[in-house]
């Protein structure tokens, strides 16, 4: 918890309950310690559809497609999802899901490793959700601003890893080192580059909220190197 707890229960106790379909599928996957997303991060993504009213969607991470069909109820009713998760055993309880929401031709499931799925879509994205596995963020991060549209969302959930990205690596238990230099990486690089406007907030888990505008003023993007030991991004322009 990266916030206080006292607060965070004050203001999800002012919330109002989702539509009963994404109810039982928070409270079934919640008993099957599957990770949905949390309730006052889905009141913010509610608020986000609202005022960018994206006609695509690309979500990175489906798990039970909780996600995918909160955001199919508050996104514009012609707009249409498209969903990557690779975990096998998720993939069939997802896509009865959707079946059970009635929301098939609004949601396109795609099977696979998001790396290499990204790299064979084509077009653009109004508003993309990143929520997979965060040590893999910023290798996804190519192709996710390669499809977010001008003017389009990137929202990337869990950035703040239960507090652990603030700490020094040496702080960080060894195993996790690296996942940890990747997302200090990915919140450096997001901050960063020209064509993004993003702010961090502590919300849930952290999250990262960008917004794609116009292409580095030279027409490049700046190239970001992150070095680890110094804990700061050398940059220079490509």
């Amino acid at each position: 918890m990266i916030t206080d707890e006292r607060i965070v229960t004050f203001i999800n106790s002012l919330d109002t309950e989702n539509s009963k379909i994404l109810e039982d599928i928070e409270r079934e996957a919640r008993a099957s310690d599957v990770p949905i997303i949390r309730r006052e991060m889905q009141s913010f993504l509610k608020v986000l559809l609202a005022l960018q009213k994206p006609a695509s969607i690309l979500e990175v991470g489906t798990a039970v497609g909780f996600s995918a069909l909160l955001m199919s109820e508050y996104a514009p009713e012609e707009c249409r999802i498209t969903t990557i998760e690779n975990y096998e055993k998720r993939i069939p309880i997802a896509r009865a899901n959707f079946s059970r929401a009635g929301k098939e031709d609004r949601i396109t499931l795609i099977e696979g490793d998001a790396a290499q799925v990204l790299k064979r879509l084509e077009g653009s994205y109004d508003f993309i959700f990143m929520d997979a596995a965060k040590g893999q963020y910023i290798h996804y991060l190519p192709d996710v601003m390669r499809l977010l549209s001008e003017g389009g969302c990137l929202v990337s959930d869990n950035v703040m890893q239960d507090g652990n990205v603030i700490e020094s690596r040496f702080a960080v238990e060894r195993r996790n080192r690296t996942i940890h230099a990747r997302m200090r990486e990915y919140l450096y690089e997001l901050k960063h580059r020209e064509e993004l406007v993003t702010s961090i907030l502590p919300l849930g888990d952290g999250v990262a909220v960008c917004v794609k505008q116009n292409a580095a003023k030279d027409g490049m993007p700046a190239r970001i190197n992150y070095n680890v030991e110094k804990g700061k991004c050398d940059e220079e322009k490509t």
